[in-house]
């Protein structure tokens, strides 16, 4: 049985997540103005919505892994002595850290490298990751982790919302961005990551108040048969984050797990993002 590891990008927020595992992290760099920061090592999430709220005039921005930068991980994994790696990476319909690690993949020998596309971001990513974790520690094969984590992605919902659309339409990251531009400090819309991994506007809202009341409607409509957690994920807006838990326990869920964004997602959210998640579990 080869000895498998796991690498994870940044935007998975994995940093934030208590676990017992070791799993390697390809970091994305934060550009803020001059200044460049390692997402994590170099600034923190509420380090990062702290300095966005004392620069609202700056917009931030990511610089994805170089190609030589994931080699050097996929390296180090291999001097510890692991004979196969999994690769769990963000949606590539949002970054090119995938196609990135498919080419660093073809660039070294002596080991077999899987790249996984989880067509999500932040803590579903995570969490696809940690259970690649727990099911190899289980003894399973690569083979046999694919499928589980193919069910995970399919079910997994992820819809938010977010105070100001720019960040999303200026960093390119929203996908039907083209009805948004002229009224975009107008509108708040509910926003999700779709089955390909985009993130799009499934309705216009005018306020963000009922914008929350959609995002936990839609959660809860698009999961009341599938067996699962809830999770709030969010770019520091505790206030926003009672609200939904309020929201929930009103229809009886108790929600106790939440995740901040990380750096390089907030990027592109910008700061008060918030987002209702669903993990199904087997």
């Amino acid at each position: 049985m080869n000895k498998i590891g796991v690498v994870v990008c940044t935007n998975a927020g994995i940093d934030y997540v208590d676990h017992p595992y070791e799993v390697e992290i390809i970091r994305s760099t934060v550009l803020f103005g001059d200044k460049e920061f390692i997402d994590y090592e170099e600034i923190t999430a509420d380090q990062f919505y702290k300095r966005i709220e004392a620069n609202p005039d700056v917009m931030p921005k990511t610089a994805q892994p170089s190609t030589g930068a994931i080699l050097e991980v996929f390296q180090k994994m291999k001097d510890k002595g692991y004979e196969e790696i999994l690769v769990i990476t963000i949606s590539q319909a949002l970054s090119g850290i995938y196609q990135g690690c498919l080419i660093a993949a073809d660039m070294i020998d002596g080991i077999k490298i899987t790249v996984y596309d989880t067509k999500l971001v932040a803590y579903p990513e995570a969490h696809v990751a940690l259970e690649a974790l727990k099911m190899i520690e289980e003894g399973k094969s690569v083979e046999e982790i694919i499928p589980h984590l193919d069910y995970i992605r399919k079910h997994t919902r992820l819809v938010f919302a977010v105070p100001e659309l720019k960040y999303l339409v200026k960093n390119g990251r929203l996908s039907n961005a083209s009805g948004f531009i002229g009224s975009m400090m107008k509108i708040k819309p509910l926003l999700e990551i779709t089955r390909e991994g985009k993130v799009v506007s499934v309705e216009k809202i005018r306020t963000l108040k009922k914008a929350i009341e959609r995002v936990v409607e839609k959660v809860l409509e698009e999961t009341k048969d599938v067996k699962g957690e809830y999770v709030i994920i969010h770019a520091r807006n505790p206030e926003q984050r009672d609200v939904i838990i309020g929201l929930l326990k009103e229809k009886g869920i108790d929600c106790n797990k939440e995740y901040p964004l990380t750096p390089a997602v907030g990027c592109h959210s910008g700061p008060g993002a918030i987002c209702l998640g669903f993990i199904p579990t087997r």
